[in-house]
């Protein structure tokens, strides 16, 4: 039991998992609660029109009056109430709303929406941060020019940038993109330059004393040390996109996960709400072990001693995974061809089989 509090210590395997489960069940019982505490009682009354006419401004203050003060007569006098959860749904009311969502809300193509969405923010603030970072972290003239700028955006209210992304992208899904890579760029870039700051020196000089010219230093020595420690950034940071999801569905409100939740939001539906809302959970802790997956196969050093099975395998689904995404965003916005798509699409699944593939085999190897 004293392994349970030592600090930074670490529980065995199966310990971990028992405790695991023991927080979902705790966290299962206080949402419970929370939502039994906060229910209330709302009368029954058999033939009762809950809904107000669809104008109020016809009628004069008398007339409104009236009707409330009937309102509340019919009310007083029920003999039936039903509980209901107007704040926090119960944990089993969420998960039976998953089956209107699919039927009735598109729940599927709407979070597919997101997605792609959220996965073109990803490569244009990614390609974007490491192309200037790299410029601005390597030779100081341009970070003399820039590098105030640079800080100074972090500090951006985007969501006040929505008009200006409107007049400069228009209100399609490249206006939406724009807005969510922009999310993840004003935070990416100043981590890209600060990681170039922490290359060992040692290794700059080594390479050199060994004749490297700047490109080779530059290929040889940078980039592999900063994608070793970025990897772990973009992942965190990336997240930071599905925070900016409702307000970018939001302009032009069509597809997509956000404009669903507010939606639902609107018409008081808490219970999809919360449903909509443990999707995007799922959807982060899916991409978490995916960017670890991707980690592992990019920067083995860093988890292995010696070389692993599975690691070619897992660079040729990388390189057809970002092959199918240029198709995809090619087919979509410029050249406009089928043919790009079907092969995108057949790239991507090539792909994700492929990292799977080598994900089992990199488990099942014994080196460590």
């Amino acid at each position: 039991m004293n392994k349970w509090f030592e600090l930074r210590g670490k529980l065995d395997e199966t310990t971990s998992w028992v405790f695991t489960v023991l927080g979902l069940l705790l966290t299962l019982v206080i949402w419970w609660a929370l939502a039994e505490l906060l229910s209330t009682k709302n009368p029954i009354v058999h033939g009762y029109n809950p809904y107000l006419p669809s104008s109020l401004d016809s009628m004069s203050v008398e007339q409104r009056d009236s009707i409330i003060r009937q309102d509340s007569i019919v009310l007083n006098g029920a003999t039936e109430f039903k509980k209901v959860y107007p704040l926090l749904p119960r944990p089993d009311q969420v998960l039976f709303s998953f089956k209107d969502l699919y039927t009735k809300d598109n729940v599927v193509g709407n979070t597919m929406h997101s997605v792609w969405l959220n996965v073109q923010g990803y490569f244009w603030a990614i390609i974007l941060s490491l192309l200037f970072g790299l410029v601005m972290g390597l030779f100081p003239i341009f970070r003399s020019l820039f590098n105030k700028q640079v800080d100074a955006m972090r500090y951006l209210p985007l969501s006040a940038l929505t008009g200006l992304f409107i007049t400069w992208f228009g209100l399609g899904d490249p206006m939406k993109i724009a807005f969510l890579a922009l999310g993840i760029l004003v935070y990416l870039l100043p981590v890209v330059i600060q990681r170039i700051d922490e290359v060992d020196d040692v290794l700059a000089q080594t390479a050199y004393t060994l004749g490297a010219s700047k490109w080779q230093q530059i290929k040889t020595v940078f980039i592999p040390a900063v994608i070793s420690r970025l990897t772990d950034d973009i992942r965190v940071l990336t997240a930071i996109s599905w925070t900016y999801i409702i307000i970018a569905e939001l302009l032009n409100k069509g597809q997509g996960i956000g404009s669903l939740i507010y939606t639902k939001s609107r018409q008081g539906q808490v219970d999809r709400v919360f449903a909509l809302l443990l999707i995007i959970m799922f959807i982060g802790m899916l991409q978490d072990k995916l960017f670890v997956i991707i980690d592992k196969i990019i920067n083995p050093h860093k988890y292995y001693n010696s070389q692993v099975n599975g690691l070619d395998e897992g660079r040729i689904g990388l390189y057809a995974i970002l092959t199918a995404l240029i198709l995809g965003i090619l087919c979509t916005y410029f050249l406009k061809l089928d043919l790009f798509c079907t092969i995108g699409w057949i790239l991507l699944a090539a792909g994700f089989m492929s990292l799977v593939y080598a994900f089992i085999r990199m488990q099942n190897s014994n080196v460590k």
